[in-house]
């Protein structure tokens, strides 16, 4: 019921300040997260939670299938206040196995407006058609395209003009690719990172990563 949340909010307020009753006086004075999360708005992929962080520590963005798409104002709303106020240092896009998102853009069915913003990776699908069919198990099949789908976003970002610009100025940013077992809670790295580019002998900037995943 609603109001459960309500006696659950007071409760948790109540815990908060026995254990530290300057908690939420130092909430209120600032926020400094050092990491931008790009994740799933699925509810069993509570982002502070799985990597161990206090309210304050870790900036948000939560949308089906964790897309970081140039066209959204909303994702690009987060990932400019992200990088030129807050000056985050790392920009985590994390995906999960058994995506519903990334399994209603496998499917032939239609599921309404929804179909629109998992265009992208239905995209990808299609480009990685023949080595992911090839996979016989239905569900390796999906979290392989999981899987891709970070590598995806996380080069988008890494093409995105706000992080351009945020590395041009020599602004310490990298981003990573990450995806989360719902099954044993672990977090696993796809390794596709990209750091900030070193400047070349003509002063001007390229990209750099340090691999990707499967």
């Amino acid at each position: 019921m609603i109001e459960d949340l309500f006696s659950n909010n007071l409760r948790w307020a109540a815990a908060k300040n026995r254990v530290d009753p300057e908690y939420f006086r130092r909430l209120a004075a600032q926020q400094a997260p050092e990491y931008l999360w790009i994740g799933c708005a699925d509810s069993r992929v509570p982002a502070n939670e799985i990597v161990g962080l206090e309210s304050g520590e870790l900036f948000v963005h939560r949308n089906v299938a964790n897309l970081a798409p140039p066209q959204d104002a909303n994702f690009l709303s987060v990932l400019q206040f992200a990088v030129e106020v807050l000056k985050v240092r790392h920009v985590i896009v994390c995906g999960h196995y058994g995506c519903g998102g990334v399994r209603a853009a496998m499917s032939n069915e239609r599921h309404g407006l929804i179909d629109h913003w998992l265009q992208p990776v239905r995209s990808l699908y299609k480009a990685r058609a023949v080595e992911l069919d090839a996979i016989a198990d239905e569900e390796s099949r999906v979290n392989h395209l999981c899987e891709h789908n970070v590598a995806a976003q996380v080069e988008a970002i890494a093409a995105n003009p706000f992080v351009e610009d945020a590395w041009r100025r020599g602004q310490p940013l990298s981003i990573h690719g990450w995806i989360y077992s719902i099954q044993d809670g672990l977090l696993r790295d796809l390794e596709t990172s990209v750091h900030p580019p070193k400047p070349t002998g003509r002063g001007r900037r390229g990209r750099a990563a340090t691999g990707r995943g499967r």
